[in-house]
């Protein structure tokens, strides 16, 4: 878009967090993660990854905590 002004119809900066909503939104049925004969779609992608954020908040976890998580690559890990 060269030589066009910024503006909040043409541009919205997005984080990981909005970019996977709006994934969700526009993108829904569509496939998101691929691991062998596993697939999800955009919208199963945002609510396991609302689960594990809900889980992760239960357990104490909060902003600015550190932490990591060390395990295989499987899908179910996606």
């Amino acid at each position: 878009m060269e030589g066009m002004i910024r503006c909040s119809v043409n541009h919205v900066p997005l984080s990981p967090i909005s970019f996977l909503k709006r994934s969700a939104i526009v993108y829904r049925e569509r496939v998101a993660v691929v691991y062998g004969h596993v697939e999800f779609n955009w919208g199963e992608t945002l609510e396991r990854c609302t689960r594990l954020a809900s889980a992760i908040t239960q357990l104490g976890i909060s902003r600015g905590d550190v932490g990591c998580c060390i395990g295989p690559k499987y899908s179910s890990n996606v």
